[in-house]
């Protein structure tokens, strides 16, 4: 009877150590997605902002990564590296951590991700003159405090993201990918993803100070937004 009950709480114990274990973690899109999800709502930033359309510089907000991925249409590496990085910059230009959205300009990278962040965290817009793209900047964004002109460069460092996922991305964006390709692409992705909201920002990314930065917007509407252009690809089988 004894050795009946030692063997059937060592049983369950394997079980469960099975279970919890990070190899069914990664091998469970449900659960992948879910960490993901969970990480995303709890990684924002704080905001300063108007109070209504003709107020004062008192509305206070916090936005979250996953507040962003509804304005994107979902949740990806890139929209991550962009807003880890941009965060980074942003609390460097305002030490007290409340970012002022009436003070601030940023050029991105044409990436559909890259931009989506970008407006969303600084409140750059074109028609304000305070957003514009631009393919020839270093890194993912230069991003400019209004009031005092301090300008930073933020880039992810080299070496970090895994080249493969640059290789299959070029190769999805000419359509050369099949359907189960494109699922192994994800899953790098979401691995990827991981590692970066696992670990400290400062550990991936850097910003470099430009003291002779020149606003010089530019007006170009023929980019290609990668993210859409497999939307018809069957599923997997």
């Amino acid at each position: 009877m004894i050795k009946y009950l030692i063997l059937t709480l060592l049983f369950l114990t394997l079980d469960s150590c099975q279970e919890n274990s990070p190899e069914s973690e990664i091998n469970s899109n449900s659960i992948v997605e879910l960490s993901l999800k969970e990480k995303a709502k709890r990684i924002s930033i704080k905001v300063l902002d108007t109070d209504f359309s003709k107020g004062r510089l008192t509305h206070e907000q916090e936005i979250s990564l996953w507040d962003i991925q509804k304005m994107h249409g979902h949740l990806c590496d890139g929209l991550i590296v962009g807003f880890l990085g941009l965060q980074q910059a942003l609390y460097q230009l305002y030490p007290d951590s409340l970012i002022d959205r009436t003070n601030t300009r940023i050029v991105a990278k044409s990436s559909p991700c890259i931009g989506d962040v970008g407006l969303y965290l600084t409140g750059g817009r074109y028609q304000f003159n305070t957003f514009y793209v631009d393919n020839t900047i270093e890194g993912l964004y230069i991003v400019q405090r209004l009031d005092n002109g301090s300008a930073l460069l933020v880039q992810l460092k080299n070496g970090i993201k895994p080249a493969k996922i640059d290789e299959l991305g070029a190769k999805a964006v000419r359509n050369e990918l099949d359907a189960c390709q494109l699922d192994s692409l994800k899953k790098m992705e979401d691995d990827f993803s991981r590692l970066l909201l696992t670990n400290p920002p400062q550990k991936y990314f850097e910003t470099i100070v430009l003291n002779k930065f020149q606003w010089n917007p530019v007006l170009k509407n023929d980019f290609v937004k990668t993210d859409i252009l497999n939307k018809k690809s069957t599923i997997c089988k």
